[in-house]
């Protein structure tokens, strides 16, 4: 496997992947019709191994034999459907390590963060175990005599998920876990830079359900480019599509799927701010926008990209970041110590040199890194960047380890600044003074989905429902009552009496 260093490579044989593999999990067996392709290791752009994707016929025929298992899946109860959910966890806890090194090695994350990926979605099985339980409904006083008034929810059927290259499985969890107890079937397109992941999560997956002797369909996974995500979007057998990438993309994919009077639940661009007061624990926010800004080479969708600096600390800050910065370890994401992996692909390394010469062009200050690292892998340097608010490009995402540094006076200019790009993911704030945080959290604070007090904009924990606000698509995932937007509501009003009395009081004949 891989022309390059094959010892790196050997471990991929243990969770199930050849130098040659089928990327397409259909009617509960292996194919594929589609392009070849080869996945690169970012680290070197060399080959690591080969995949047939997905065509369209392979789509048509798994959405045929999904829509047939998710007849069966739907009327097993929902506690033996946990049940199911805590054996694909403990088959993925068997795996752990080899699927946090495949992570590392194919998305680019260092190897802490693979390993801490995977386990986020071992956590979201335990999770979505209890909330087979769980899943309540109301009961709703009447005003009428001898009625009842209930709420039931009910499976949707199938959910399409269609995740980004970034976090090539967590995110998968997010949905996955949850649909899958709430008794849907699960259509799960992956990053087409990130097969092998997707391959080997679905073959833990595939082995469980031929164990529990279920239909393999109950969980079909895809290789392939944007015309598997194009049909997701368009089939009228998906009611609800998960989608998570860039807000161009999302916004597409809504509009299809609305067309259609599908739902879709949306986690797309952020462009998250750290608020440092003058009253903050300046070590802690050290620490915290370091990790913040530069953890998976800044691909997060909650990385950190704004640093809103009061100015009396201005200075003081920058003293401990900057030289934090240059001590950076960058190198081969699966090295013990290495801090910053490559950005995932050479167009991103090329995105990241753009972005620094328009930075520039809009008076942009680089205090430390700003250049690509030469050779063959896709590798940056942490950057911060001192800039003015003002600047169009504050307002985008650069998906890179780019941080601007931005000065404020007062607690309501920097809850300006942070509400005025079109992004609303997560916001921090670091401050000790109880008016501070609670006007930060209330309806005058941060306009964002995710809102932090003392600690970093990224690192979520799965109990939580995760998602943002404005051009961040408005989805909830993972925690919460997550769990209603996979599920359709019914009112139900029950009369078990002899009369027909009518709401409102109103008397018809």
């Amino acid at each position: 496997m891989g022309s390059a260093n094959n010892k790196e490579y050997e471990f991929l044989s243990e969770i199930g992947l050849s130098s040659l593999n089928l990327g397409c999990y259909v009617a509960g067996k292996w194919q594929a019709n589609g392009p070849l392709v080869s996945t690169l290791n970012p680290a070197d752009n060399q080959p690591i191994a080969q995949v047939v994707e997905a065509s369209l016929e392979d789509y048509e025929q798994g959405l045929k034999a999904c829509e047939e298992a998710a007849k069966i899946w739907m009327q097993v109860t929902a506690p033996k459907r946990g049940d199911i959910v805590r054996q694909i966890g403990d088959a993925l806890r068997s795996k752990l390590d080899y699927l946090g090194r495949l992570l590392s090695l194919e998305m680019g994350k260092i190897l802490a963060e693979g390993i801490g990926e995977v386990q986020e979605v071992i956590d979201m099985c335990d999770f979505a175990v209890g909330l087979s339980r769980q899943l309540n409904g109301s009961v709703i006083p009447s005003e009428r005599p001898e009625h009842m008034m209930l709420e039931m929810w009910n499976p949707l059927g199938i959910v399409g998920v269609i995740t980004a290259f970034n976090f090539p499985c967590a995110v998968l969890g997010w949905n996955a876990c949850i649909a899958l107890v709430c008794g849907n079937c699960v259509v799960w397109k992956g990053a087409p830079t990130t097969p092998l992941i997707t391959i080997a999560m679905t073959k833990l997956v595939a082995e469980v359900l031929e164990k529990n002797n279920l239909p393999g369909a109950i969980f079909t996974a895809m290789c392939g480019g944007a015309e598997i995500g194009e049909a997701i979007a368009k089939d009228k057998r998906i009611p609800l599509v998960s989608f998570t990438g860039s807000s161009k993309v999302g916004l597409t994919v809504q509009q299809t799927v609305s067309a259609r009077s599908g739902k879709t639940l949306l986690e797309l661009s952020g462009n998250n701010a750290i608020i440092v007061m003058d009253d903050a624990d300046i070590q802690l926010a050290a620490r915290s926008v370091l990790f913040a800004a530069v953890g998976t080479a800044g691909q997060r969708c909650t990385t950190c990209r704004r640093l809103l600096l009061h100015e009396s600390i201005y200075d003081k800050v920058l003293e401990q970041l900057i030289p934090s910065y240059k001590q950076v370890k960058i190198g081969n994401p699966l090295e013990k110590g290495t801090l910053l992996g490559p950005l995932h692909t050479p167009e991103s390394k090329k995105n990241f040199e753009k972005g620094i010469e328009v930075i520039k062009s809009q008076g942009g200050k680089i205090l430390t890194g700003g250049k690509a690292v030469e050779g063959e892998g896709n590798f940056v340097e942490p950057t911060i960047i001192e800039i003015s608010a003002d600047a169009a490009v504050v307002k985008e995402e650069l998906f890179a380890p780019v941080l601007y540094v931005l000065k404020f006076k007062s607690f309501e200019e920097a809850v300006a600044i942070n509400n005025s790009v079109p992004q609303g993911l997560s916001s921090s704030i670091f401050t000790r003074k109880p008016e501070n945080i609670f006007k930060w959290i209330g309806p005058l604070g941060s306009d964002c989905g995710i809102v932090n007090v003392n600690i970093p904009t990224n690192g979520a924990e799965i109990g939580g429902a995760f998602g943002g606000e404005k051009a961040t698509g408005g989805g909830r995932e993972a925690g919460s009552d997550s769990w209603k937007q996979y599920m359709r509501r019914s009112t139900c009003t029950i009369n078990y009496g002899n009369e027909l009395p009518l709401a409102q009081g109103i008397n018809f004949g």
